[in-house]
C-alpha cells in the first residue's frame, strides 16, 4: 500500500492532487448524485429485459422509498421552524415589503410561464394528427373551478392544525340516483314481427322503454391524503410575525424554533451521503414501472418536446434574465451553487421534499441571508409552480387540438388565468399537477376524461417541471436578498443602536446607599451589615428616593 502511495505521489503533481482534493470537497456529492441518476437510468432499462414481477419491483425500489420518506419527514419541522424564526427576527416594515415583493414576483413569473407555454403549443401544434384511444376513464362530473377555488381558500385556514399535517380539505361530488315516475315509464311501442313458419302472417311485439334514471350530484365535504402545506405556511408566517412583535416574551419560542431549524439542517448534512445510493433505486424503479417507451415516444413525442422546450425557455433564459435585470450579477454562477438541489428535484419530483436541500444550497453556496431564505423558500415551495403552470397550459391546448376543438382568444385568456390560479393550489408533491389539470380543462369546456391521454408520460415531465419550480424559488430568494438588503441593513443598524442605548442606560443606572454621613453606590459598597438611613436610585439624570427604614447588605 505504501508503495502505491509513493508511486501516486511521483506520477501526480502537487497541483493536480490539490485540485482533485478541492473538487471532491466542493462538488463530490454533486458528482455522485449525477452519476446516480445516470446509473439509475441504465440499470432501469437493463432490468426491464428481465420482466420482473410486481413484488420484485417493490423490493428493488425500497432504498428509493426510504429516500423519499426521509425527505418528507423533514418538511414539516423545516417549514414551521424556518418561517417562525425567520419572520420573528424581521422588522415589521421590512417583512411586509419582503412579503409583497415575493408574492408579486411569484405571480408574475408564473403568468409569464403560462404565456410561454401557450405560445409554444400554438406554434408547434403537437396535437394535430393525434388519435384518441377508444377507452377512457370514468366520465362523471368532476370538481368545478368554483369548488376548487373555495377549497384553496378553505385550506388556507385549516380547522385543525394536527389534521393539516397529514390531510387537506377537498370537495367531493357524490351521485344520487332518482327513479323516474311510473307515468313517464309507460312508453309502449308495438312492432309487427313476421312469423317464422308463415311469412305472410305476423304477430305483435310490445316493447316497453323505461327512461334512464335521473342522476343528481351532491356536494359533500371530504379530505384527501397529503400535508396541507398552504395552511401550515400561513399559520407559521402569522405566528412568526406575532412573535416578533411580542419582543422578549416571545423569545423562548423563537429560540426553540431556531434550535429545531439548526437540528434539521444537521440531519440534512448527515443524510446527504445516502442520497446518491437512494437516487439509483428511485430512478430505476420508476423506469421499471414505465409502459412501452417506444409506443409512448411515437404517440406523445411532440407533446413531450413542446413541454421540454417551454421549460427550457422559461428556466434557462427568462428566469436568469430576470435575475440579471434585478441584481446585475451573473445568474449562472448563482445557479451553479444550486446544482445539488436541482439533481434531487429531478430524482424525487417533489419541490417540498427538495426544500431542505435547496435551503442548504442557498445558505452555504449562494450566500443568501438566512432570514430571507427562511421566508422566501417555504412560500415558494407552496405557491410558486412555474413549471406546473406551463405544463397545464400546454396540456389543455394539446387536448383541445386532439379533439379538433378551436380555442378563441377569450378561451386562451381563461386558460392562462386558471392555469396560474390552479398551479398555486397544486401541492408540492409528485404529479399534483394532474389533479389541478381538471380545473383548467373544465374552465373551457374540454372533457376531463382526456387527461388519460397524457398520464403515461406525466411522471417524466413531472421531474423536469419540478426542477424549474425549485430553480424559480432559489432565484427569487437571490433577487429578494438584493432588493431588500437596504431594509434589513437599516433594521440591523436600528437594533444595534437600541441595544447600545440600552447598554449605556444600564451603565448609568445604579443604586446609592446613604448611611450615617456617607453615600456609596451599591456596586462599590462593602459587603458589611450596617443600618442605613436612605436609599436613592439614579436613573440617568433622575434621582429617586426609596423609603426604606433599614437596609442590610447581607440580604442583597
Amino acid at each position: 500500500m505504501e508503495t502505491w502511495k509513493k508511486l501516486f505521489k511521483r506520477v501526480v503533481s502537487v497541483k493536480v492532487r490539490e485540485y482533485v482534493k478541492d473538487y471532491c470537497k466542493r462538488n463530490g456529492l454533486l458528482t455522485l448524485s449525477v452519476f446516480a441518476v445516470i446509473t439509475g437510468c441504465v440499470l432501469g432499462f437493463v432490468l426491464r429485459t428481465f420482466n420482473l414481477s410486481t413484488q420484485a419491483k417493490i423490493y428493488f425500489s425500497f432504498p428509493g422509498e426510504l429516500l423519499m420518506r426521509m425527505l418528507k419527514m423533514l418538511i414539516l419541522p423545516l417549514i414551521t421552524s424556518s418561517l417562525m424564526s425567520g419572520l420573528s427576527a424581521m422588522d415589521t416594515k421590512a417583512s411586509g415589503r419582503l412579503g409583497v415583493l415575493t408574492i408579486t414576483y411569484y405571480l408574475w413569473t408564473t403568468f409569464i410561464a403560462v404565456i410561454v407555454g401557450i405560445v409554444l403549443v400554438l406554434i408547434i401544434h403537437p396535437g394535430t394528427g393525434q388519435e384518441k384511444d377508444g377507452h377512457h376513464g370514468s366520465t362523471g362530473p368532476v370538481m368545478t373551478s368554483a369548488d376548487a377555488l373555495l377549497d384553496l381558500i378553505r385550506n388556507m385556514i385549516p380547522s385543525n392544525l394536527i389534521e393539516a399535517t397529514f390531510q387537506q380539505y377537498r370537495t367531493d361530488l357524490v351521485p344520487s340516483v332518482q327513479s323516474s315516475n311510473e307515468k313517464e315509464s309507460q312508453a309502449n311501442f308495438v312492432y309487427v314481427m313476421p312469423d317464422y313458419h308463415n311469412p305472410r302472417l305476423g304477430h305483435p311485439v310490445f316493447l316497453e322503454i323505461t327512461p334512464a334514471p335521473d342522476i343528481k350530484y351532491k356536494i359533500v365535504p371530504s379530505t384527501s391524503k397529503g400535508m396541507n402545506v398552504l395552511g401550515i405556511v400561513i399559520f407559521s408566517a402569522t405566528m412568526g410575525l406575532l412573535l416578533g412583535k411580542m419582543g422578549e416574551r416571545g423569545l423562548p419560542l423563537v429560540n426553540v424554533c431556531q434550535c429545531i431549524n439548526e437540528c434539521v439542517m444537521k440531519i440534512i448534512n448527515a443524510a446527504m451521503w445516502y442520497f446518491p445510493f437512494g437516487i439509483v433505486f428511485l430512478v430505476a424503479g420508476k423506469i421499471l414501472d414505465m409502459h412501452d417507451p417506444a409506443h409512448l415516444g411515437e404517440k406523445l413525442g411532440m407533446y413531450f418536446i413542446t413541454v421540454l422546450a417551454g421549460l427550457f425557455v422559461h428556466g434557462l433564459i427568462l428566469l436568469p434574465l430576470f435575475y440579471y435585470f434585478f441584481t446585475r450579477k451573473n445568474p449562472f454562477a448563482y445557479i451553479r451553487g444550486l446544482l445539488q438541489a436541482l439533481v434531487i428535484a429531478l430524482a424525487t419530483s417533489s419541490s417540498s421534499a427538495t426544500l431542505p436541500i435547496t435551503m442548504k444550497c442557498l445558505l452555504e453556496n449562494c450566500g443568501v441571508d438566512r432570514q430571507i431564505a427562511r421566508f422566501v423558500l417555504p412560500v415558494g415551495a407552496t405557491i410558486n409552480m412555474d413549471g406546473t403552470a406551463l405544463y397545464e397550459a400546454v396540456a389543455a391546448i394539446f387536448i383541445a387540438q386532439v379533439n379538433d376543438y378551436d380555442l378563441d382568444f377569450g378561451q386562451l385568456v381563461t386558460i392562462s388565468i386558471t392555469a396560474t390560479a390552479a398551479s398555486i393550489g397544486a401541492a408540492g408533491i409528485p404529479q399534483a399537477g394532474l389533479v389541478t389539470m381538471v380545473i383548467v380543462l373544465t374552465s373551457v369546456g374540454l372533457p376531463p376524461a382526456d387527461i388519460s391521454l397524457i398520464v403515461a408520460i406525466d411522471w417524466v415531465l413531472d421531474r423536469f417541471r419540478t426542477m424549474i419550480n425549485v430553480l424559480g424559488d432559489a432565484l427569487a430568494a437571490g433577487i429578494m436578498a438584493h432588493l431588500c438588503k437596504k431594509d434589513f441593513d437599516k433594521a440591523a443598524a436600528a437594533a444595534a443602536n437600541s441595544s447600545a442605548g440600552s447598554s449605556v442606560s444600564k451603565e448609568r443606572r445604579d443604586t446609592v446607599i446613604s448611611f450615617g454621613n456617607q453615600s456609596v453606590a451599591m456596586s462599590d459598597a462593602p459587603l458589611i451589615t450596617h443600618r442605613c438611613d436612605y436609599v436613592f436610585e439614579v436613573d440617568g439624570d433622575n434621582v429617586l428616593e426609596r423609603p426604606v427604614p433599614c437596609y442590610n447588605l447581607c440580604q442583597v
